[in-house]
């Protein structure tokens, strides 16, 4: 081959190779940009497990996206207060939140749906009917007109009942309670003569001490403890029949959700996936061992009464019967649920109740 034909070939093919760099450049990074997001929670560091949720997210899509996508978190108070991280999102003051749906009632009773209702889904099938049973798609449904989004991303398991300054053990001696409740079981409670309160969790403690209110319910063993409730309420009830399994959130605001690439909407709906796991999951284990520590320091463990049950199920019956005769989008919800509860709990009676309850007995026999 002639030298000069040879260069000049040899020279053309370079030009052609740095043109495809060019092209492919840019497309990479279209496809991967640099994005900081900020994600505000409704809880404190003090509450780890709750706190954790948050920075597990953002851990998560910062590897996956080799630190181009990055997302700050700030605890509750740090940018708004806890009780006001949707109106945040939802106004775009921050992309995100890490939040319960029941804290937004004041705007619409459907919100709460998304967490917890009394007597409503346990863990498990709070879970199925998010991922598989269409809760997902419907809750996003109604949250779209608030420019909100919504993916779980949490769940505590059942709860306890709360801590008590004195025993309850009928229908009379909630009356005239004063009670930090939130969701719609502060309706339910107040069907029952109690007063609810809605107080942020770093404020409740406080609250009991003073005497601003008689009773709290919060999460668990585990948060209870730390939050040192046994010190000025001793009675600590279960179960929470108002949070058989209740779900935690992360709320993106709509608009900036859907202007993310595919790839960055793919490992936020991941990330809160592990998050989800990861919260029932530290809850299982860290709850027996804190509810053991509870007792030796005082605390005095008692089941609400059967008459207590009853009648407070009988009252949630009754607030749902108002809500879906005046609210449709809290009906096409709670009809879902109801009809997923229906099918899941003939289910579970068959396998899961029945091996669980074998093996529980043989806990307490030490068998074990």
């Amino acid at each position: 081959m002639n030298r000069r034909n040879f260069f000049r070939q040899a020279a053309t093919a370079g030009v052609g190779a740095a043109a495809a760099t060019a092209l492919a450049a840019p497309a990479i990074a279209q496809e991967s940009p640099k994005i900081t997001w900020r994600m505000t929670s409704s809880f404190t560091k003090n509450t780890d497990i709750l706190w954790s949720a948050a920075t597990d997210i953002a851990e998560s899509v910062k590897e996956a996206s080799d630190g181009n996508f990055t997302i700050h978190t700030f605890a509750a108070g740090e940018i708004v207060p806890p009780l006001q991280a949707a109106d945040a999102v939802s106004n775009g003051t921050v992309e995100m939140a890490h939040t319960c749906a029941y804290y937004y009632i004041g705007k619409d009773p459907t919100f709460a749906l998304g967490t917890a209702v009394p007597f409503g889904l346990n863990a498990r099938q709070t879970n199925a009917w998010f991922s598989v049973g269409g809760g997902n798609e419907m809750l996003n449904d109604f949250l779209g007109s608030y420019n909100l989004f919504a993916l779980p991303a949490g769940n505590t398991g059942a709860q306890m009942g709360g801590w008590y300054r004195k025993e309850i053990n009928t229908i009379e001696d909630l009356k005239g309670l004063k009670m930090r409740i939130a969701g719609l079981a502060g309706q339910v409670m107040q069907k029952l003569g109690v007063t609810p309160q809605q107080i942020a969790g770093g404020d409740v403690y406080a609250a009991l001490e003073k005497g601003t209110i008689d009773a709290t319910e919060f999460v668990g063993p585990y948060d209870d403890q730390k939050l040192g409730f046994v010190k000025v309420a001793k009675y600590y009830y279960y179960p929470a029949w108002w949070e058989g399994g209740p779900a935690v959130h992360a709320f993106m605001n709509k608009d900036k959700f859907n202007a993310l690439p595919k790839s960055y909407q793919r490992m936020i709906k991941d990330a809160c996936a592990n998050a989800n796991q990861n919260m029932l999951s530290r809850y299982d284990t860290h709850n027996a061992k804190a509810l053991r520590q509870l007792v030796s320091e005082g605390a005095v463990l008692k089941p609400f009464s059967a008459e207590i049950l009853e009648a407070s199920y009988k009252a949630a019956l009754e607030v749902y019967a108002e809500l879906n005769a005046k609210n449709a989008a809290f009906k096409k919800i709670y009809d879902s649920q109801q009809a997923f509860k229906k099918e899941g709990y003939l289910w579970n009676q068959i396998a899961e109740y029945s091996y669980d309850t074998f093996m529980m007995v043989q806990q307490r026999k030490g068998t074990l």
